[in-house]
């Protein structure tokens, strides 16, 4: 018996045979499908969200101006710092960010407490810097407490209150030798860093929830893998069906 030159030849673009063309169809449409599902998704995300700024911004907004101009009031003052907190708690921040929210903290909690107790506060943050520097361990009670201590000293001078969970990150930014001035590279990278860590993208697709959870964390984090499950069980459908229209019996 003659055999085929064909019936070794595969190819997905080009199926020799009526079996690999109809697998290669069902494939193309579950791909598309799986590809309209992600991508579909992402675009229509972005053209329906719109920059939202968080309170935090919206306050600093209020405030720059003037402190940057050097004319703020003490008011104004612990409206900035604490919106610099606010962007500080964040969980990724570029290092130059970092330093240049710093120094506008620890600059406007010497522009608030004034030369006698700006002076005492910045011995406590000094020696605070160096006990730092020596632990090994950020659960070191001696470590904990210094912390703790620095906290409630500067906390009421910022404006913050005892439950204000910024008052955990204060200690641990401020820095003794930023709060003589704010330097000239911190006034340019502040707005940046406002801008660009507390506005976000919103739209009902990631304010609406679904069973308890955000709609957008919903789709990508449970749906997206239902639904691939789901395709690879049509596939397991479609391929049976495929076999019994060729009449292949496996």
């Amino acid at each position: 018996m003659e055999s085929n030159p064909n019936d070794y030849h595969i190819s997905f673009f080009k199926p020799a045979t009526e079996m690999a063309r109809l697998n290669r169809n069902i494939v193309i449409s579950l791909v598309i499908i799986w590809t309209v599902a992600i991508f579909g998704f992402q675009i229509t995300l972005k053209i329906i969200s719109k920059p939202t700024p968080e309170p935090a911004y919206l306050a600093f907004e209020q405030v720059w101006d003037q402190v940057s101009s050097g004319n703020a009031s003490d008011k104004d003052l612990q409206v900035f710092a604490q919106a610099s907190l606010s962007v500080l708690g964040k969980n990724f921040i570029d290092p130059g960010h970092r330093v240049a929210l710093d120094n506008g903290l620890s600059w406007s909690l010497h522009q608030l407490a004034g030369p006698d107790q700006g002076a005492s506060i910045r011995q406590d943050i000094a020696a605070f810097e160096k006990l730092k520097g020596e632990i090994e361990n950020i659960t070191d009670p001696e470590y904990v407490n210094a912390r703790n201590e620095l906290a409630s000293a500067v906390s009421p001078v910022l404006g913050l209150s005892p439950g204000d969970v910024r008052t955990t990150l204060v200690s641990i930014e401020l820095n003794s030798s930023m709060m003589d001035a704010l330097s000239p590279e911190s006034r340019e990278a502040i707005p940046a860093a406002m801008s660009l860590y507390l506005i976000h993208p919103q739209s009902i697709l990631t304010d609406g929830r679904l069973f308890g959870f955000p709609f957008h964390y919903f789709y990508t984090a449970v749906f997206l893998l239902v639904l691939f499950v789901g395709l690879c069980w049509l596939y397991c459908v479609r391929a049976d069906r495929r076999d019994a229209i060729l009449g292949i019996d496996q």
